[in-house]
């Protein structure tokens, strides 16, 4: 990679750089990096200590492994009889149906 010329900005008393998105993206620097002195200079790397986001499903998968709860009251909606009910569609306008149209149908329609 070739060396990029960044502007030094003052940040209150001190002094700072803004590093590009795609250098950020590509080494995975979060809100906070790890800075050391070298004798060629300075050097920025990430913050591995820093706890990494997990997903939802590895979250929900962690909550299901530490709890001892029971979930077999679930069990209990697969037998409530909603299943056996036929639910009627509302009547839906048309997208070139009148008004009139839709609602003179919607009567007509059979219960």
């Amino acid at each position: 990679m070739e060396p990029i010329e960044l502007k030094v900005a003052r940040i209150g008393n001190s002094r700072g750089v803004r590093l590009p998105a795609k250098t950020l993206e590509r080494f995975a620097i979060g809100d906070r990096v790890i800075m050391e002195e070298t004798a060629d200079g300075i050097l920025l790397r990430p913050d591995r200590t820093a706890t990494p986001k997990l997903s939802w499903e590895d979250t929900a998968r962690a909550m299901a492994a530490a709890s001892d709860e029971s979930w077999s009251e679930w069990d209990a909606v697969a037998s409530d009889g909603l299943a056996d009910i036929t639910w009627d569609r509302p009547p839906v306008r048309r997208v070139a149906e009148s008004k009139a149209d839709y609602l003179a149908r919607a009567k007509k329609k059979p219960k």
